[in-house]
């Protein structure tokens, strides 16, 4: 095997799988980037048995030829490389890495190809496309509301199901909810409901280029998609998602209406000086205003207010000040209302005009 190609082009794609096998260690297969060139193409894989990645980049090829080094030195090889083309050739078993001009070498240990755990793979019939523009969008609306607990696996990922010619995505870590649908004509009426890992979702939303479409494909409790030149996969989560629905209030008759921009200026503000512990704020609304404000610690405290469109009864809500900060961070209207119906019951956030997605908070007592 034998190929060249520039630094900038492989260092990128390296990096990708270190992300994807990074907790493994420098003794298993599972630890090494299959490396496989061929018609002047070079065809990266690597997985953990959970996650299987491949990509392809265009090189120049002098000998065709597949083999595996551990990924996590070939990532410090090459970034530690000058810019230019790198040539890679494999000598008694040894990845050679070397600049073009010879004057800097890297010797790799290898393990051979055949040895590589095989991907998983899908008839291409399975597959239904969605622009890329439109799932990204769902997966910013609701990734981050996914639960960190892992004896509450189920939650861990984002729940995805179709709802006639919606696709619906939710996320929820028991204290927090997000929703978003968008209709697709191409979603296949029998599609699964699954529970996609968030780890997938990152990999995908920071790959994607915007442009263009996904194909996604989920079978055999696995969750496929291609774009560009990438495929993925990931074992979907398997356990019994949340209902959901039950947690979506039917109507709420207190609603207030605030500048996106000025609310969240504001909560970064007082929220230097919030009990770090609970991280508890809380908001007085009243006639035209809303009062910002955390509870006074040994060290001090804050308030700010602002006006807002309001014309109810006076109401407190106490809630922890990053529910409210990451959801009102991915909503690209200028205005934000807060549904509410009573101090201790959930709390929805809906951009103003409304569009295909909410977010619901439960408050805190105190």
């Amino acid at each position: 095997m034998k190929f060249k190609c520039s630094k900038n082009s492989i260092l990128n794609e390296i990096s990708i799988t270190q992300d994807i096998i990074s907790s493994r260690n420098a003794l298993s297969i599972l630890s090494n980037v299959l490396l496989d060139v061929d018609n002047n193409l070079l065809t990266i894989k690597a997985t953990d048995l959970k996650i299987g990645f491949e990509t392809q980049i265009p090189v120049s090829v002098e000998e065709p030829g597949s083999t595996t080094v551990f990924c996590d030195k070939l990532l410090g090889v090459l970034r530690a490389m000058p810019e230019g083309d790198i040539i890679f050739s494999v000598e008694k078993q040894k990845l050679i890495i070397s600049s073009e001009n010879n004057n800097i070498i890297f010797q790799l240990k290898i393990i051979e190809a055949d040895k590589f755990p095989a991907l998983k793979n899908v008839s291409e019939n399975s597959y239904f496309s969605v622009p890329q523009k439109d799932f990204v969008e769902m997966v910013t609306q609701t990734s981050f509301a996914v639960s960190d607990d892992e004896t509450r696996y189920f939650m861990n990922g984002v729940f995805l199901e179709k709802k006639e010619n919606n696709l619906v995505m939710v996320a929820t870590d028991g204290r927090r909810l997000s929703f978003v649908k968008k209709e697709f004509d191409s979603v296949p009426d029998n599609m699964e409901t699954s529970i996609i890992p968030v780890k997938i979702l990152g990999l995908i939303k920071k790959l994607a280029t915007g442009e263009g479409e996904f194909l996604i494909a989920i079978s055999d409790k696995t969750f496929f998609i291609k774009f560009d030149n990438n495929k993925i996969y990931s074992n979907l989560i398997e356990g019994q998602f949340p209902n959901y629905q039950r947690v979506i209030p039917e109507k709420q008759e207190q609603v207030a209406i605030l500048s996106k921009e000025d609310f969240l200026s504001a909560l970064k503000r007082v929220s230097v000086l919030v009990e770090q512990k609970s991280k508890r704020i809380f908001m007085k609304f009243y006639e035209g205003a809303i009062d910002i404000y955390t509870e006074e610690t040994e060290v001090g405290d804050a308030k700010e207010t602002l006006p807002c469109e309001y014309s109810g009864q006076d109401f407190v809500l106490v809630i922890n000040y990053l529910y409210l900060l990451e959801p009102i961070k991915v909503m690209e209207e200028e205005d934000v209302s807060f549904k509410f119906t009573d101090p201790t019951k959930a709390v929805t956030l809906v951009p103003v005009p409304e569009q295909d997605y909410f977010h619901i908070v439960m408050p805190m007592q105190v």
